[in-house]
């Protein structure tokens, strides 16, 4: 069974039931609960990183403002004018990510052109190094927060990393329980830790004004001066500051785009700024305290309690990366890139909330062997940054690309703001990669190693259909020929899944040959996901009589949905004429056993790791949701 992508179609409008509801301040409170937690959870370490002995500053007057003013106007290009302001525009049918953005822009292009082909790599690129940051995210959040213990009592340095262990488990072991519960309280708590950070940041403000200077650009224009070409290399940590920028973009469909706009611009931006510039202020006042200035900052009664907000801020903001590598691995899986895994449903009211033990279990395993290895905040800080900024850079790349096709009244001024924009996002990856053997190239290799297994999975399988079809016998010749000399018919309906609607089905030819018979009405059933997050209503199914009660019927969905192919055949199949009982129906699907061949295709080594993931893809019953004891599997063995 396969679910193909068809050509192009027309963006659907059947989104509407599917996009945010409720008031407009509940989606703001949401969006700041959900959305915001990994960019402002920032503060914990991006000064800290950006003086530590790595980089080489000191931190006087001058050096301070410098870095300081390079992090406020970041923040204003990058997430406010480049993310917040002009990408999140291009929405996918209500839907953000560099996924949707990939299927976005490939619409744009002639379907199997050379440039549609490299959209695809560099989405696929994107998507994998999205999930390298979404490893190294939890990792340096938590370990950010704990280490506010050493600031309070040194003597605690030792229980950081077993502390930081016990709440990722934790965190990690109660992903099946769902988050619609935990959920509830995101918004109050994320609300509480931005007021905390911008009273704490206000509150040094006071002492040292003098850091407001910091809000003209020419501080960052003089530390360059100052520090030469080389002074290019800070950005390696000014980019902590932006961080968590992309997943405004990646969470657009839960919440809308306004009510997230409204949040950053109103609320989170100036919480952030307020932060950042007391701090700075702090270092101004005693530069020997930027080992660590969010807490140093932080007076010494409220010490405890802001360790204990900035533990559950980490944990909300490595919830927001985890629930986002669930949505980017179903979208992955509906668009072919991934092997099916199984999903489990969360709520009965949200569809959205999902959980994918498979991702699960090896996130968990990743991100706590990053934090036995890097053991600080300051040493994941290093490895951080190479995946966000080459993911940024993917991000304008694209958007240049919808920007010229879609956009006829923008296209002059957003095109030419894609030009700073690119060299920002080049500065931004040079400044990273410069780090690469201090551990940026864990990050990298990762997203080379995920991205050549999507690679290889989505070649594969149309190397398997181009075997399978290579064999196959076309229906319009074949049933002609059955029916001169037709098999004993049993009572009921028989539904064969296959990836070609004009061949027949293998799982028909094989009950054939073993059974030696035929049921009364006989289904070929194809799922096709389009590249649209939800598919519309009136492209939902379509069934074609094709004689002697043989029906051909195609299913699709969209690449934010979950495939209930039960479901859509009981609510469409009456409407377009053909009457199914779902208790006399049963579904039979090949089970292709692959093998690596010594000719064409892929080189070998890919041959034989396409058939170990398809040999352990996770079943059609389960991912397309057919009962378990409704299904027959026939086996057969293909060579690629």
């Amino acid at each position: 069974m396969s679910a193909a992508s068809s050509p192009n179609p027309p963006a659907g409008h059947g989104h509407a039931a599917h996009g945010p509801g409720g008031s407009h301040l509940a989606l703001v409170l949401g969006a700041i609960g959900v959305v915001f937690g990994d960019i402002g959870t920032s503060p914990l370490y991006t000064l800290k990183e950006a003086f530590s002995p790595h980089y080489g500053l000191t931190s006087d007057h001058d050096t301070v403002l410098g870095v300081l003013s390079l992090a406020f106007w970041s923040l204003m290009v990058v997430v406010t004018l480049k993310y917040v302001t002009i990408i999140m525009r291009a929405d996918n049918d209500g839907e953000g990510g560099i996924m949707a953005l990939m299927a976005l822009a490939q619409r744009t292009l002639r379907n199997g052109s050379r440039s549609a082909y490299v959209v695809g790599i560099l989405g696929i690129f994107g998507a994998s190094l999205f999930f390298g940051d979404g490893v190294i995210t939890p990792a340096i959040s938590v370990l950010g927060a704990m280490e506010g213990l050493e600031v309070a009592a040194p003597g605690l340095h030792n229980f950081i990393v077993p502390l930081t262990i016990v709440v990722l488990v934790v965190l990690f072991a109660g992903q099946r329980f769902g988050t619609a519960k935990v959920g509830k309280v995101f918004g109050p708590v994320t609300m509480l830790w931005f007021v905390a950070i911008a009273a704490i940041g206000a509150w040094n403000i006071i002492k040292a004004p003098e850091v407001l200077k910091a809000f003209n650009p020419w501080w960052a224009a003089a530390f360059f001066a100052d520090h030469g070409w080389h002074g290019v290399f800070i950005l390696g940590a000014v980019v902590l500051a932006v961080t968590g920028g992309e997943a405004l973009y990646a969470d657009m469909g839960h919440f809308g785009a306004r009510p997230i706009r409204h949040g950053w611009y109103f609320f989170v931006l100036p919480c952030l700024v307020l932060n950042y510039l007391g701090q700075g202020a702090l270092v101004l006042e005693h530069p020997e305290l930027v080992r660590n200035p969010f807490y140093e900052s932080v007076p010494a009664w409220a010490l405890y309690p802001m360790i204990v907000l900035a533990t559950m801020a980490a944990v909300i903001a490595s919830q927001a990366v985890i629930t986002g590598a669930f949505s980017i691995g179903r979208q992955a899986m509906q668009l072919g890139y991934i092997p099916r895994m199984r999903i489990k449903h969360t709520s009965s009211e949200a569809i959205g909330q999902i959980y994918v033990p498979g991702i699960n279990w090896m996130l968990m395993v990743m991100v706590i062997g990053l934090v036995l290895v890097f053991r600080s905040s300051s040493n994941l800080a290093v490895a951080y940054g190479i995946s966000v900024s080459a993911t940024m850079l993917i991000d304008t790349l694209l958007l240049a690309l919808v920007a010229r096709a879609l956009w006829p009244n923008g296209r002059r001024w957003i095109l030419a703001l894609c030009i700073p924009f690119f060299f920002i996002d080049v500065a931004f990856v040079v400044a990273n990669g410069a780090k690469l053997l201090q551990g940026a190239w864990f990050p990298v290799v990762l997203g080379i190693v995920l991205f050549t297994l999507m690679r290889t999975w989505s070649r594969g399988r149309a190397l398997l259909r181009e075997e399978i079809r290579k064999d196959g016998i076309r229906v319009d010749t074949f049933l002609p020929g059955l029916m001169l000399a037709p098999p004993v018919r049993v009572p009921g309906t028989a539904i064969f899944l296959t990836a070609d609607p004009g061949l027949v089905p293998h799982a028909l030819l094989h009950n054939l040959k073993h059974n030696k018979v035929l049921h009364e009405r006989n289904v070929f059933l194809t799922v096709e996901t389009l590249p649209v997050p939800y598919a519309p209503v009136e492209r939902r199914i379509r069934v074609d009589a094709i004689g002697d009660d043989f029906h051909r019927v195609v299913v699709r969905f969209g690449f934010m949905e979950t495939p209930d192919v039960p479901l859509a055949l009981m609510r469409a199949c009456d409407r377009e004429g053909l009457s199914m009982d779902p208790m006399d129906t049963t579904y039979f699907a090949s089970r292709e056993n692959v093998v690596a061949g010594a000719r064409r295709g892929m080189p070998t080594w890919r041959d034989k790791l396409f058939a170990v993931m398809h040999r352990n893809a996770a079943p059609a019953s389960g991912f397309f949701r057919i009962p378990g004891n409704r299904l027959v599997e026939l086996g057969a063995q293909v060579e690629i």
